[in-house]
C-alpha cells in the first residue's frame, strides 16, 4: 500500500507546528519578565503599541496586533483597571472607542525597557539569523 499521499499529514512536515511550538515557547520565556511588570504577553504587546502611538482606536489597535475586539476588549479593561490606559468614546463617532496611554502607563515603559534584550539572550540565534527569521515571519503574516 502506497502511503506517500499521507506524507502531508505527518506532523514533521507541517510548517504550522514549529511556528506554533516556537510561539508558545517564546511566550513562556517572556513570562518571568512580564510577571515582574504584572502583565500578560497580550497586555505587553498592547502596551508596546501604545508606548509608540500614545492613542488610537480599538480597531486600529486590533489590526496592528492581529487581534479581534473579542480578545482585545478584556485586555484593555484589565489595563484600564491597572491605570495604564484610558478608553473613551470618540466625539466624532460614538461607535469608535479610543485607547490612550496614561502617565502611569508611560512610566511602566521604563520598567519594561530591558525586556527585549533579556529575551534576546534566551534565543540561540545570531543577529543575522534573527533578522532573517523576522523577515520571513512578516512575509508569512503579509500573505
Amino acid at each position: 500500500m502506497d502511503d506517500s499521499r499521507y506524507e502531508g499529514l505527518k506532523l514533521e512536515n507541517q510548517l504550522c507546528f514549529p511556528l506554533y511550538a516556537c510561539s508558545k515557547e517564546i511566550v513562556r520565556r517572556y513570562k518571568p519578565y512580564l510577571d515582574k511588570l504584572d502583565l500578560t504577553y497580550t497586555q505587553y504587546i498592547t502596551m508596546m503599541v501604545l508606548w509608540e502611538k500614545k492613542q488610537l482606536n480599538v480597531k486600529e489597535l486590533g489590526k496592528r496586533l492581529y487581534l479581534d475586539s473579542g480578545t482585545l476588549t478584556p485586555v484593555l479593561k484589565k489595563l484600564e483597571n491597572k491605570g495604564y490606559v484610558n478608553r473613551t468614546r470618540s466625539t466624532k463617532d460614538e461607535r469608535n472607542l479610543n485607547v490612550s496611554i496614561t502617565k502611569k502607563g508611560e512610566e511602566l515603559k521604563d520598567q519594561a525597557v530591558e525586556v527585549p534584550a533579556q529575551l534576546r539572550q534566551c534565543m540561540n540565534l545570531t543577529q543575522e539569523e534573527a533578522m532573517e527569521l523576522y523577515r520571513l515571519l512578516y512575509k508569512l503574516m503579509d500573505a
